[in-house]
């Protein structure tokens, strides 16, 4: 069995509150820090609508939601982490953002030994990892959003990871968080990412061409390959910011034509059309538009079309 009894997460949007999440329900302490009180509130808050929809949903007792909520503090105080045993970062998809949060790690965390893992879903662990004193210490632990719900961990040594610090954290993610992991080497993308990624781009590129429009895109991956939501869709539930972010890092590692961000992608990221956080992406997004969770954490497969789809227009339209 693992050590990992005490764990740290920064950042608590929707990654680091499911992270924090699913650690409090495996009967971990669990700190969360965030920038603002008014983000560590809205995190504590995400965090207790999610284990309320568990517990309604019958997947969680009311005693074991009570009991996970208990476990969780979240505050604006970093020094709160210098006891931890594993911190996992899970701040925005941006590499001098994640430098700067483990440079903060390394000063804070007083256990020498101590897991410092980075949810990053893209850049390479080993820029992280040098940039601290003890580099042996880092690793990646990609989690996958809904994060209580999706059973995947990726698991990303660097070059200079400790094989303690691989067997700790392989342990912690599988035997307390049941998770199943997959070992992937420190290569931007590393298993899952780089194989959805160019397919996402290339469902952009389509819609970009005309070649046909997001509905039918969509449609034509759900209904004539059963894959349970269309790549549109599912951009706009990872967040076509992230999805860019993602495919930068990747091109500036590979060089491959088919990670570079399509131009519209670039356009509705500076437009503020990221997808269903912002109720606009590809598909505009009513309470049970594609890619809709629902209330027990799931994704609703997008068979039917959205409202007013971006894609396939005529020359010289714009996206709408």
């Amino acid at each position: 069995m693992t050590d990992v009894e005490r764990v740290g997460v920064v950042g608590s949007g929707l990654m680091g509150s499911g992270i924090a999440e699913v650690c409090a329900r495996a009967g971990r302490d669990v700190v969360v820090v965030e920038t603002t009180r008014t983000a560590a509130a809205a995190g504590r808050e995400r965090i207790i609508r999610s284990l309320g929809r568990a517990a309604a949903s019958g997947r969680l007792t009311a005693a074991e939601r009570d009991a996970a909520v208990g476990r969780i503090a979240v505050t604006t105080d970093p020094v709160r982490l210098a006891d931890r045993d594993l911190v996992v970062e899970a701040v925005a998809e941006d590499e001098r953002a994640k430098l700067a949060v483990f440079d903060l790690l390394d000063r804070v965390v007083e256990r020498r030994d101590a897991v410092l893992a980075t949810n990053t879903s893209s850049i390479p662990v080993i820029r992280l990892a040098a940039s601290v004193s003890r580099p042996e210490q880092v690793i990646g632990l990609h989690f996958f959003n809904p994060v209580p719900v999706l059973p995947l961990v990726e698991l990303v040594p660097s070059l200079l990871t400790g094989e303690e610090t691989v067997r700790r954290a392989h342990a912690f993610a599988s035997e307390v968080l049941g998770k199943e992991v997959v070992r992937a080497q420190d290569r931007a993308g590393f298993v899952v990412n780089a194989l959805l990624v160019p397919y996402l781009l290339a469902a952009v590129r389509m819609a970009e061409y005309g070649t046909a429009s997001a509905e039918d895109i969509d449609r034509g991956m759900t209904l004539g390959c059963a894959h349970p939501l269309g790549p549109l869709a599912l951009a706009d539930l990872i967040g076509l910011d992230t999805v860019q972010a993602i495919a930068r890092s990747m091109y500036a590692e590979y060089r491959e034509p088919l990670y570079a961000p399509p131009p519209l992608l670039a356009r509705m990221v500076d437009a503020g059309r990221l997808g269903r956080k912002t109720g606009r992406g590809f598909h505009t997004y009513g309470a049970r538009g594609p890619g809709a969770m629902r209330e027990d954490g799931g994704v609703v497969a997008a068979a039917a079309g959205p409202t007013r789809p971006v894609g396939g227009r005529r020359d010289g339209e714009q996206p709408t």
